[in-house]
């Protein structure tokens, strides 16, 4: 059977980078074994559900590179819910409850203040035809439980290792609303069985809904995915992440200048023991992918690590994969000018500051007017290398006796009109000595 997995965001918010952590990891769990990638949009929720945020889940997956093989709505399949209930309650296994939450409720603390586990009772299942048609005759309408089967759960967690579950800690789980509606539960379990996914990979804190769920899987006659059950993503102070808090958005990421392969490259190494370097393509990260190596430590994203691991991915990119990113912010750079800059860059926006020092208008900041003067009319003509730097300093140097600091600071300044940069060995054929010429002798040019 062909590995296949889902990744199943609903469209209530928008992606953050502790969804886009368990996206990442089943994209490149399926890749790596040749399997399938499903996006399934779970917007059976109509009231919170909203269009443009399931088009940015899907603006920000393209982002992030994560293509995937299907993409499925819950909201059309709204028919097949509703036959696989029907279904569950011809076998018996979905039974009426007529409770109203304040009546579940009372019965929850009369439990807990007798220190019995608030588990339902089944209630429900106690009461005769005649008390089921006075609760509808008061205009009640039931919901409706999943009846579980008494006795353990065992699955083989490739995360967690060997898990169990004593069921009888467990209320009937409701799968049907009164207002006919399916819960999160339902449909999920389906479409798991119908899309053919193998593997379940998601946050731990599901774990404790699996036991249910194997059981739902089984009553529909399917054999149960496997189960891979990760630590949720903390922010450095411990703190989770929510779309609620609107908690680092993919969007913001990106419109801030970071770049996928950064987050990426980060995402697919929290958690295990393995270096966080920077990769250049998503082909890298999935040849040293392993499910094995994410431990169950809690992992933690701190946003300075992001920004080092970015700038280090920029400081080791070509100018081949560069040149669509300076197109991006509206450059059109050369090799030369990318391999002059790339070094000093923390975002891809950088390089813009740099563009405008080489080829725009500068105002010089000039410490000694007349040793800039001077060093002005000892610019060699053009064409310029990168020998040039050397051989016009060392001809400024024998005319003027400076050297070290008190030789190249003032010419830095005069040309860049900035205190540190990249080697103006590089810069200097790219100013051109026309600008350099004017710069050196207090002209903005």
């Amino acid at each position: 059977m062909t590995v296949t997995v889902r990744f199943a965001p609903s469209p209530t918010g928008r992606l953050h980078v502790g969804n886009a952590r368990p996206a990442l990891i089943n994209w490149l769990f399926a890749r790596k074994q040749g399997g399938r990638f499903v996006l399934r949009i779970d917007d059976t929720d109509r009231e919170r559900s909203r269009l443009d945020h399931e088009v940015a889940i899907g603006e920000d997956l393209v982002w992030l590179g994560l293509t995937w093989d299907e993409r499925v709505n819950q909201s059309a399949r709204t028919a097949l819910y509703e036959e696989v209930a029907e279904r569950l309650k011809a076998a018996g296994r979905l039974y009426p409850c007529f409770e109203t939450s304040e009546e579940l409720e009372y019965k929850r603390k009369r439990q807990m203040a007798r220190g019995v586990p608030p588990v339902y009772d089944r209630a429900a299942l106690k009461l005769t035809e005649a008390e089921r048609k006075a609760y509808e005759a008061e205009g009640r309408r039931p919901h409706w439980r999943f009846k579980l089967d008494d006795g353990e759960v065992r699955w083989d967690d490739l995360v967690r290792g060997a898990c169990h579950y004593d069921v009888s800690h467990l209320s009937d789980p409701v799968l049907i609303r009164a207002d006919g509606t399916p819960l999160y539960t339902l449909p999920s379990v389906f479409d798991d069985a119908d899309l053919g996914i193998t593997h379940v990979i998601r946050g731990e804190d599901h774990v404790t809904n699996t036991a249910a769920q194997i059981q739902i899987f089984l009553a529909l006659g399917a054999t149960p995915p496997q189960f891979a059950h990760l630590p949720l993503l903390t922010d450095a102070a411990g703190q989770g992440f929510s779309k609620r808090l609107g908690s680092l958005s993919l969007g913001e990421l990106r419109a801030s200048g970071v770049e996928a392969m950064a987050l990426t490259s980060l995402l697919a190494k929290l958690g295990t023991s393995d270096a966080i370097q920077p990769r250049q393509s998503l082909d890298a990260l999935v040849a040293e992918f392993d499910i094995a190596k994410f431990s169950r430590a809690t992992p933690k994203f701190d946003p300075a690590e992001l920004d080092h691991l970015n700038a280090r991915l920029l400081h080791e990119m070509s100018f081949a994969d560069a040149a669509p990113r300076l197109k991006g912010v509206g450059l059109d750079g050369d090799e030369a000018f990318w391999m002059a800059v790339r070094a000093n860059l923390t975002q891809i926006n950088d390089a813009r500051d740099w563009w405008h020092i080489c080829r725009e208008t500068v105002a010089p900041v000039i410490e000694d007017a007349a040793f800039a003067g001077q060093a002005a009319g000892l610019l060699p003509p053009e064409p310029w290398t990168a020998d040039t730097w050397k051989s016009w300093t060392g001809a400024v140097q024998q005319a003027t006796g400076r050297k070290g600091r008190e030789l190249f600071h003032p010419l830095r300044l005069a040309l860049t009109g900035r205190e540190n940069g990249p080697e103006l060995k590089t810069l200097l054929p790219l100013i051109g000595r026309t600008r350099a010429a004017a710069r050196l002798c207090g002209e903005a040019a």
